[in-house]
């Protein structure tokens, strides 16, 4: 398992010295013992995604498409220190059986006022050593707040970043479960 916080570019002004830019983005990386196809049919289905939850902030069942494709919009559940609401979701990377991205966000009478974090599986097949064994698949699962509506104000002064690593690694930990041939 790996844990790395993933790194922007510097910004180069027009004077000689450059400003890092903050980190906002948190990836954690594992091998599952099952093919990309078995594991994509899990990540694009909705209604698993409060058992796979690590953070435990994800409730109940989804609001829309069964099975999410690009653009999809689906609702979902979510409580945080005691307070219930729904975060709406849409589909922004999607390429079958490799990559599935959703972006977050908070409304109110259909305007966006807080979110825009993204979650993002990819999968990586790695060659086998002889062409023989099980399927394996390298999934990297991502914490993205850089695109975030108030990134210091709602994701990082409440500590989200410190707290999604061990909890995306207990995601990754319960979808090689729900995925175990």
């Amino acid at each position: 398992m790996t844990v790395q916080n993933t790194r922007e570019m510097p910004h180069h002004g027009r004077t000689a010295a450059a400003r890092a830019v903050p980190t906002r983005a948190l990836s954690v990386t594992r091998e599952l013992a099952a093919s990309p196809q078995r594991i994509f049919a899990v990540l694009r289905d909705p209604a698993r995604h409060a058992a796979l939850d690590g953070s435990g902030m994800l409730r109940g069942r989804p609001d829309g498409p069964v099975l999410l494709g690009p653009g999809d919009r689906f609702g979902m559940a979510m409580a945080q220190a005691g307070i219930a609401y729904r975060s709406v979701n849409v589909v922004v990377e999607y390429e079958v059986d490799r990559l599935i991205a959703w972006e977050t966000w908070g409304e109110f009478r259909g305007r966006r006022l807080i979110g825009g974090q993204r979650w993002r599986y990819e999968l990586h097949r790695p060659p086998a050593a002889d062409g023989s064994g099980p399927a394996r698949t390298r999934v990297t699962h991502t914490y993205d707040w850089s695109r975030a509506r108030l990134p210091r104000l709602v994701v990082e002064l409440p500590g989200y970043p410190r707290r999604m690593g061990p909890a995306m690694t207990t995601t990754l930990a319960r979808l090689a479960a729900a995925v175990r041939d």
